[in-house]
């Protein structure tokens, strides 16, 4: 396989997961008679240009169909998020409603409703039919097509450009990131910002966060990667922030490379050096990734196992991605998780991929209280926690941590 970026030989490799299902890939009571898609799940390292990769094996159709099941409204925590980005955005950049905010993989309008609250022109832009249908019933222009240089140029062709153009977790989601990187140079007018937000390959290394690396992702991003990756396409990144969103992630503010007149700031420089003092350009800081999921996988396990010869019942929350990334590593099936809880009504009477673990709602967990609840997207676990105190004062029930290290509260 050669690199996406730069075309380099990929010979190196970051992590083996074995294989599994598309992540988001949720089963119906039909589909368990049946066969599911099972694709290699292994990243590469380039040692060109040091973008962290999936093998090719699944193609953007299999994985964002019309039955996909991400809809980003359903964490409190994720929309405060949003909703203090776009209140911060609008006063830093002035935008009026004589602006135009553009949003690839808009998803359900999680972020483009607080856009549109301040009567600011927005257009989504989503492929999947599910999140598409949801966000235009919150009232949101969007297009259904995946984003690149094609759909740029028509939006440009009908006088379409962007004050600001965002793309929240998504960058690490296209197949080819050059073409997707032209296309924002292209839809972005000569004063206009865009801004990425991703998780961090720093953060994912080193607190061993081998669950967020599934097929739907693509690339694994670090500044000093990207860095030239944006330049190969028109895009100056000029500022980055760190969050604390998904278990650490960055975001990114870019200028076009042919026009723009901003300069670099100081934490740029500062995260950009401490990448390279972490030695993001060498194959060294990649050793040891594969050892570290495996020892993780093992103590995991070996707290089913002991739960269920104890007589201990378990269950897990949040259907999430993450979540079938390890249960599927593990080989984890439901003789040792019973059923996993999410409040997403789209995944809810499905199947997790892979596993086959059914999805309860939020009413039956309080129903069938299990002694120990694993939570999948550990990244939210003070939210989940907080809203089912109660199980805890009133049936005891105790919560499971896995990443970065097992962990029972």
């Amino acid at each position: 396989m050669n690199c996406r970026h730069c075309g380099h030989n990929l010979t190196s490799t970051f992590i083996d997961l074995g294989s599994s299902p598309p992540s988001n890939a949720y089963l119906t009571e039909k589909d368990l008679l049946s066969y599911e898609k099972w694709f290699p799940l292994k990243v590469l390292i380039c040692d060109q240009c040091w973008l962290a990769q999936t093998e090719d094996y699944a193609s953007p159709e299999d994985l964002f169909n019309s039955n996909y099941s991400y809809f980003s409204s359903y964490s409190s925590e994720w929309l405060d998020h949003c909703k203090l980005f776009v209140s911060q955005a609008i006063k830093e950049l002035e935008l009026d409603e004589s602006s135009v905010v553009i949003e690839v993989a808009s998803n359900d309008g999680y972020l483009l409703q607080f856009v549109k609250e301040k009567n600011i022109n927005c257009i989504g832009i989503e492929p999947t039919e599910s999140t598409a249908k949801a966000s235009r019933e919150k009232g949101i222009e969007t297009i259904e097509e995946f984003f690149g240089v094609e759909l740029a140029q028509k939006m440009i062709n009908s006088n379409i450009q962007a004050d600001l153009l965002i793309a929240n977790n998504v960058l690490a989601h296209v197949p080819d990131i050059n073409d997707f990187l032209k296309g924002f140079s292209i839809l972005l007018n000569e004063n206009g910002v865009a801004t990425f937000e991703f998780p961090h390959l720093l953060r994912l290394k080193s607190e061993n966060q081998f669950d967020t690396i599934y097929h739907e992702h693509f690339s694994y991003l670090s500044i000093y990667a990207l860095k030239s990756i944006f330049e190969r396409n028109n895009l100056d990144i000029y500022h980055v922030e760190e969050l604390e969103t998904h278990g650490g992630s960055l975001r990114v503010y870019a200028q076009r490379l042919d026009c723009g007149n901003r300069r670099k700031t100081k934490k740029f420089t500062s995260i950009y050096n401490h990448e390279l003092d972490m030695g993001i350009n060498s194959l060294e800081f990649y050793s040891g990734f594969q050892a570290s999921a495996e020892s993780i996988k093992n103590n995991f396990l070996q707290f089913l196992i002991d739960a269920k010869k104890d007589g201990k019942s378990v269950a897990a929350y949040g259907a999430a991605a993450k979540g079938n990334t390890l249960i599927n590593f593990a080989g984890v099936k439901k003789d040792l998780i019973n059923f996993v809880v999410d409040k997403n009504p789209h995944k809810q009477s499905k199947f997790l991929p892979g596993s086959r673990i059914p999805i309860k709602n939020e009413e039956y967990l309080y129903e069938n209280t299990p002694d120990y609840l694993v939570i999948l997207p550990w990244n939210l676990q003070n939210e989940i926690i907080s809203q089912l105190r109660d199980l805890v004062e009133d049936k005891k029930l105790k919560f499971v941590i896995v990443i970065p290290q097992l962990k029972i509260i």
